[in-house]
């Protein structure tokens, strides 16, 4: 039988964020995003178009990404 922490983890659909929110969230310009996410220090972007025109980010990788900030 799972537990409540297990069901809470799992009851969440995770979304693609864009560039307007990904500001929202973090506080990061998105020149300091490209440096961190070069140096493997914050999410990497997901193409979503095949020629890479659309970009965003999972909120789920953002959210811990934050939270790891938030702890420091």
């Amino acid at each position: 039988m799972e537990n409540q922490a297990q069901k809470l983890q799992y009851s969440f659909i995770d979304r693609v964020v864009r560039e307007p929110e990904r500001f929202h969230l973090t506080g990061l310009s998105r020149v300091r995003t490209w440096e961190l996410e070069k140096l493997g220090l914050f999410p990497k972007r997901r193409k979503l178009t095949p020629n890479g025109n659309s970009v965003g980010w999972l909120y789920s990788e953002l959210m811990e990404w934050v939270q790891t900030r938030e702890t420091a």
